[in-house]
């Protein structure tokens, strides 16, 4: 039986090499499940979409985007529409000033396409000189990226993960922070507190992030935008392209072109 593409990346962390690069294909709705790698993974899609879970929160990363992840951070990638996945596993001990904290990227067309290149190349024997300075470049092209706010922090809290939890399930309940601090037996400034200090987000702002990256997922999909707004907890179609506008500069018509 051949293995799948979750247990390839698995076998790929065992090469010395300090940068490599492979590419799967994956069905829509497909998961990886939940898994770690020792080394900083940079995550990208040519084709698709992915949403990545991990215990440090969840990204949507569409296309022309990446995920930076840093080494050992748990995460599960769940595909949104059929996704031709590139991957670069990187040691970050071996190579310096690689981003800190786990992100989303914007891929330059050079990166995108030093990482196709990337995935062709051999994975015994020495490199040439030439391969060597395209990885080189690859990594400097990941240092100076720019990052794109499509992450949802999650909080420690228990009490707080309760509400996330269920903002992110029902994205369009529209009941106050006082209604959900009532949820969980405190008051609402106490729950504003608690946002800031879980997520480093008031409670209105991780709730439009939340939103947005619902939102995301949805578009993604193929739904309708009026429904997407709908389901996401506005009241128009207008209401959710001025929020979109708002975090990316274009309307969510022609943010997956």
């Amino acid at each position: 039986m051949a293995s799948s593409p979750h247990h390839r990346s698995l076998d790929w962390d065992r090469i010395t090499r300090p940068l490599v690069a492979m590419d799967n294909r994956w069905p829509s709705g497909r998961s990886t499940g939940w898994h770690a790698h020792p080394r900083g993974q940079l995550l990208y899609a040519t084709e698709g979409v992915m949403v990545v879970h991990s215990d440090a929160g969840s990204w949507v990363v569409p296309p022309h985007r990446a995920l930076w992840m840093v080494a050992g951070l748990r995460h599960n990638v769940t595909m949104s529409g059929e996704v031709l996945m590139r991957t670069a596993y990187i040691d970050a001990t071996a190579i310096a000033r690689l981003p800190a904290a786990s992100c989303v990227v914007n891929v330059s067309p050079l990166l995108r396409e030093l990482l196709v290149e990337a995935v062709r190349l051999p994975m015994e024997g020495a490199l040439s000189a030439r391969d060597r300075r395209l990885l080189a470049l690859l990594a400097d092209e990941l240092r100076t990226c720019d990052t794109v706010p499509l992450h949802l922090p999650l909080p420690a809290d228990e009490r707080l993960r309760s509400v996330c939890s269920a903002l992110m399930e029902r994205p369009d309940d529209a009941r106050s922070a006082r209604a959900w601090a009532a949820t969980i037996g405190v008051g609402e400034r106490t729950l504003q507190r608690l946002f800031v200090q879980g997520t480093g987000m008031g409670f209105a702002q991780w709730r439009e992030q939340a939103r947005l990256l619902a939102a995301l997922t949805a578009i993604a999909r193929g739904e309708k935008l009026i429904a997407v707004a709908l389901g996401c907890g506005y009241a128009s179609h207008s209401a959710f392209t001025a929020m979109f506008r708002r975090h990316f500069g274009v309307p969510p018509s022609v943010f997956y072109r």
